[in-house]
């Protein structure tokens, strides 16, 4: 699992952490019963606070993604209740098209950028 926080991106770190896993989680790269790092050495090796780690891992908790137990740390879960991938991808799409249209971009330069993210991805 490869993680990368861009501090210039305007979202924060912690939520970048979480978004980065659940995609992980999602596309099948961290399957059901993988172990996460531990928080201090994520934290140090993202270069970020253990609490923005901490945060992200609470916030996966609480969505059902991951759980947190003190032997085994903390292990990726599937819970039946988690959305289908297309509901995800819905919702993202809805955050990015109304983040687009705050910031005055027209839908064909919102689609050009989400192309371009798609080469560099």
């Amino acid at each position: 699992m490869k993680i990368v926080v861009d501090t210039e991106n305007g979202l924060a770190p912690w939520r970048q952490v979480h978004d980065q896993i659940v995609r992980a989680v999602t596309a099948g790269a961290l399957p059901d019963g993988t172990r996460l790092p531990p928080i201090r050495q994520l934290a140090r090796d993202l270069g970020l606070a253990s609490g923005t780690v901490a945060r992200a891992y609470r916030e996966l908790e609480a969505a059902g993604w991951v759980v947190t137990a003190r032997a085994r740390g903390t292990v990726v879960t599937t819970p039946a209740d988690r959305p289908d991938p297309t509901a995800q991808l819905l919702t993202a799409a809805i955050e990015y098209a109304t983040r687009a249209r705050d910031l005055g971009i027209d839908v064909e330069a919102a689609v050009t950028a989400v192309r371009a993210a798609y080469d560099v991805s």
